[in-house]
This record gives C-alpha cells, structure tokens and sequence, in this order.
C-alpha cells in the first residue's frame, strides 16, 4: 500500500534527522514528507509546530498518512492527527504526554533521569548525552549534522492541549539500544499512559539514522499490517 509518511523530529526540529529514511521508504513505494519544526524561535509553540506540519503535508499526492513522531515529536504528532485525516500514529522513541502535562514537568514526572541512571549502571554505559544520542551512529554519518540544534524552551512550558489521546490507531516502537530513554523506561511509560505495548528494533535514540533499513521495514509493516486487520 502507497502511504506518505510525516516524519516529525525531536528537540533541534531538523528535517535532516530523517535524510537516511526517506530514500529507504521511498525505496519500498511509499512517499515521505520530513518536516523542519521552528525549534529555534522562542515565539513557536505547539501550534505553531503542528501547524507547521500540516502546511508540510498540504502538498502530498494521496494515499493514507502515517504520522511519526520521534523523541520530542511525540508532543506534536498525536496534535497532526486531531486536524487531519491520520491513519497510524507511531510513537518512536518519542515523549508521551498526559493533558495538561507541560513537556517541562513530563521528565519529573516519569521518572526519565532515574530510569536512565539506573539503565546507564546496569549495562555499564557512560551517563553522557553525546554517548546516549551518538553511540550507535556511524560517525560519517553525524559529522554531517547541520549546526547548531537549538531547541526553544517555548514548547515544553506549554500544557499539552488535548483532552485524551487522539482517535488514531497507535504503534510505540522503541530502539532496544536507545540510552537516553532506556526500553524498559519506554515500556512503562507506554503502558501507564497508554495501555499500549512496545515493539522493539535495533537501534539508539536516533535509530533512523543508525537503522534506516531496519526502521523503514518495520513503519511500512505496521501499515500493512493495519490494512490486513482492516483496522
């Protein structure tokens, strides 16, 4: 099945993110749209990131869309699916908040720095950012990161606008080898404020740019498997 996939990316907001993806989808019939969020501007908040996905999306040639959000993306994509006709959502490596909850108290508030330290200690990983985002990247590959990934505090002091969760078949899928936001972390969280599993694939935190194969097969199986079902 043809579909265009939305990628919406993490803190930095850089379409970049995605450049390995998007020829692998491609690759396997279906179109990819990956959006630039104006991380750097202190005035955008979420609506002004939600907003700026829908005008990427405005443009697409058809077929259903399967919105992506990974890391910080997972505040704005289930806010893409309450606008426009959605038919998966897929939480990759991605926040998930409760309404109400600002992006700011979510850290507290699931007990993300314990869970890491606790995740750093029991597999004997460094408790640094540059080790938790970078580990499984290859090097030629991040030596080619555009600078610099700045992120406004804007959204995250922002309460997330959403009543309930948005009516939109929800995947969670998780990089086994992520060390900023453990598996086991990322399990927990799902369950509690979801009530949904976590599907595992290789990979860090960046997994699309580590596991760009790996992570392609695996978004257009969920859609297949979806269409199967016939939701």
């Amino acid at each position: 099945m043809r579909a265009t996939f939305v990628l919406v990316p993490g803190a930095g907001g850089r379409a970049w993110y995605w450049h390995r993806l998007v020829p692998e989808l491609e690759a396997r019939g279906s179109a990819a749209v990956a959006v630039d969020l104006p991380a750097g501007d202190d005035d955008a908040g979420l609506e002004q990131y939600t907003q700026t996905v829908l005008d990427a999306t405005a443009g697409r040639s058809g077929g259903p869309l399967v919105v992506v959000g990974q890391s910080m993306g997972g505040l704005t994509a289930p806010l893409v699916c309450t606008r426009v006709q959605t038919e998966l959502l897929v939480l990759l490596n991605a926040m998930v908040p409760r309404p109400g909850e600002t992006g700011g108290a979510w850290w507290t508030a699931t007990g993300h720095e314990q869970a890491r330290a606790e995740a750093a200690r029991a597999h004997g990983w460094p408790l640094d950012d540059d080790d938790a985002f970078l580990h499984d990247v290859p090097p030629e590959v991040a030596a080619t990161a555009p600078t610099p990934f700045a992120q406004s505090g804007t959204p995250f002091a922002e309460p997330w606008p959403l009543r309930a969760w948005p009516d939109t078949p929800t995947r969670v899928l998780a990089g086994r080898d992520d060390r900023f936001f453990p598996v086991a972390f990322q399990r927990r969280v799902a369950g509690d404020r979801l009530g949904l599993p976590v599907e595992e694939l290789p990979g860090g935190h960046l997994v699309a740019l580590s596991r760009p194969a790996e992570l392609a097969d695996r978004l257009v199986g969920f859609l297949s498997a979806l269409s199967v079902a016939g939701r």
